[in-house]
């Protein structure tokens, strides 16, 4: 097998039996239209202990040996014989060099002078930038590129570590499962909320990335309440979310409905432009607060507990309010010092956002999607946030139980 055609001999270690990770690797060589030879096997004697495997893999040329061991890799596959990283500069600012490593979300490590660095910052879709002098490496964005910075090319000396099944039962190892609304919410709620408490207690952020839909169900008043608590350290969300929150604040409507009695008012349409005009008046959110205007609402907890919130724009806002970020790589970087550091992120019923906010997460942000519409998850899902676990319920109802289970759980204590 494999005579006169290209190989490489590539190693992997972890836990890769039961997290299924040899699993993908040979079904991937075999997919691509290679082959693989097993050369050595080690099996760990407990769940505990890690497995090691060695493979030749075969690929009908170079060319095609390099896509299947650039297919392999993701799975924290490297070459038994590895070199460093190549480097190349950038030509100009905002532009990486030709053939640049394109990064995922999940840990990277290049080899420098012979040493594995780690890639401070994972994110998908950027560039690694590597600094010799100092053996430093991270991701960065193409905007944030300037010429000759060196930037690894190809796929030599890069190391990928996958996420592995836990070894203990943890927090979302229940659902990983298909997206489906056909699951016990009773017991999602009680993990939900059992994270939160974890994420917290380790001092760690939890950002909730909100909709105008959890004002329009009622449920801004729940999500408040995880403000004022601690469990929620920062929102991500648009000009519509706080709009409305504001209007809700201001004249007990939102997009113009009652929101106690769900009946439209006369001239409600109106509500949240005049609600816009009256923040802007004042000169902003935290303004109208100060002045004693604004004085209820998530956008006035948010305020008065010191909260952050980013806010970034769209083509379609109206006004904006002041806060909206209108630059959207300005946005995009604000967003992203907070998704570096986060340990949860709520996703709750808005799916532009979540997209956004999902491709800025490591892979090993615990990330939970809340939309009624399952095609938001799968979406995400899609555009590489694999470790999204979606919860297909309506928002209201998902985060009032949330707050009466953190409730419940408290007065126990």
């Amino acid at each position: 097998m494999g005579v006169g055609r290209a190989y490489e001999d590539v190693g992997v270690e972890g836990h890769l039996i039961d997290s299924g990770i040899l699993s993908e690797i040979m079904d991937d060589v075999m997919d691509l239209g290679g082959e693989f030879e097993t050369l050595d096997l080690d099996v760990g004697r407990t769940n505990q202990d890690p497995s090691t495997v060695r493979l030749r893999v075969f690929g009908r040329d170079e060319d095609h040996l390099a896509g299947i061991l650039a297919a392999i890799q993701e799975h924290g596959v490297v070459p038994l014989d590895p070199h460093d990283v190549e480097l190349a500069a950038a030509p100009a600012n905002g532009v990486f060099p030709d053939d640049f490593y394109s990064t995922t979300n999940l840990d990277t490590y290049v080899r420098i002078e012979g040493q594995w660095v780690h890639v401070a910052n994972p994110e998908m879709d950027l560039g690694i930038r590597v600094e010799p002098g100092t053996r430093a490496a991270e991701s960065v964005p193409i905007g944030a590129v300037q010429a000759g910075d060196l930037f690894v090319v190809g796929r030599q000396g890069l190391r990928i570590q996958p996420v592995e099944r836990p070894r203990e039962r943890q927090a979302f190892e229940f659902m990983n499962s298909e997206v489906s609304s056909e699951k016990p919410k009773a017991y999602i709620v009680r993990e939900v909320a059992r994270l939160l408490r974890q994420v917290r207690e380790e001092g760690r952020e939890t950002i909730a990335v909100v909709g105008p839909a959890v004002v329009h169900t009622g449920a801004a008043p729940h999500l408040a309440q995880l403000v004022e608590q601690g469990y929620i350290s920062v929102l991500f969300g648009g000009n519509a979310v706080a709009t409305h929150d504001i209007e809700a604040a201001l004249y007990g409507t939102s997009l113009g409905v009652q929101l106690e009695e769900g009946t439209p008012v006369p001239g409600g349409h109106e509500h949240h432009l005049r609600a816009i005009n009256t923040i802007r008046g004042y000169g902003g959110i935290r303004e109208a607060v100060d002045a004693g205007v604004l004085t209820s609402g998530l956008m006035y907890t948010l305020v008065k507990t010191g909260t952050p919130f980013v806010l970034a724009g769209s083509i379609r806002d109206d006004g904006p309010l002041p806060e909206v970020i209108t630059d959207v790589i300005e946005a995009q970087g604000a967003m992203r010092e907070h998704c570096q550091r986060a340990g949860a992120c709520l996703m709750l019923s808005t799916m532009l956002h979540s997209i956004a906010t999902g491709n800025m997460l490591p892979a090993s942000t615990h990330t939970v999607c809340v939309d009624i519409n399952p095609a938001v998850v799968t979406k995400l899902a899609d555009r590489g946030s694999w470790q999204t676990i979606g919860i297909v319920t309506d928002v209201g109802l998902f985060l009032e139980q949330i707050v009466s289970e953190l409730a419940a759980t408290a007065a126990q204590v």
